[in-house]
């Protein structure tokens, strides 16, 4: 990481995903000093299958446990899109959205779900909302934020368009880029345990936190470690 990377911005489509994927290094950037912006594309609505819970209430507890989430890692903000969950689509108001918030806070630095990746394993489907919101992301940081006549209306907004530095793809298949997180896997799991309604029956989650973030590690110089497709934008 670039010693003048000041702000991160981390897109992803639901509530608990920014901990499951990027926790550790949030927590060790937020530590550093840099500024860490969440943008949720989606409301959590969808995660549950309790005949008991509303779609709103969920809405509500989800909204609550990601800014706990936010606030254990250190993250200065969180920006909510609203979009339904379960049902994301990559569309030019989704990108228009994105967009539209990266011209705001213009990050260095954003981090997004890999839109190629369709399975993980042999145990594992991709959601499709991850598949969605990175896709928009990416389209989002190039062309859109920084072609001045992509979206024109946001100039009216009096937003400039704004050059991304650097683009980290989360759970890409082919990782050149690794991040330490020995020092904050501890606090990735207990940002992970704010999602009281995800992950509040799961057995065993610590272990297999741990047992993932050592197999990113495998051929690294650190025990503990969060992968990524890095790329830089000159």
């Amino acid at each position: 990481m670039a010693e003048e990377t000041e702000r991160v911005m981390v897109i992803m489509a639901h509530p608990d995903d920014p901990e499951f994927t990027v926790g550790g290094t949030v927590a060790r950037w937020a530590r550093e000093g840099k500024s860490i912006i969440y943008m949720i594309c989606t409301d959590g609505s969808r995660g549950s299958n309790d005949p008991a819970m509303t779609p709103q209430q969920l809405i509500a507890i989800r909204k609550a446990e990601q800014e706990a989430a936010a606030r254990i890692l250190g993250v200065e903000e969180v920006v909510w899109l609203g979009y339904e969950d379960g049902t994301l689509q990559h569309t030019l108001a989704l990108r228009r959205d994105l967009t539209r918030v990266i011209r705001r806070y213009r990050p260095d630095v954003v981090i997004c779900q890999d839109p190629t990746v369709r399975y993980h394993g042999d145990s594992y489907l991709n959601h499709p909302d991850h598949r969605a919101a990175g896709d928009a992301a990416l389209d989002a940081v190039f062309p859109s934020a920084r072609t001045r006549y992509i979206f024109p209306e946001l100039l009216a907004e009096g937003l400039e368009p704004h050059k991304v530095r650097e683009v980290l793809v989360r759970d890409a298949s082919a990782p050149n880029f690794w991040v330490d997180i020995g020092q904050t896997i501890e606090v990735k799991i207990a940002a992970l345990k704010a999602h009281e309604s995800q992950v509040g029956h799961s057995e065993g989650l610590e272990a297999r936190i741990r047992e993932w973030a050592q197999e990113e590690a495998k051929g690294q110089d650190m025990t503990y470690a969060e992968s990524f497709k890095r790329f830089v934008l000159r």
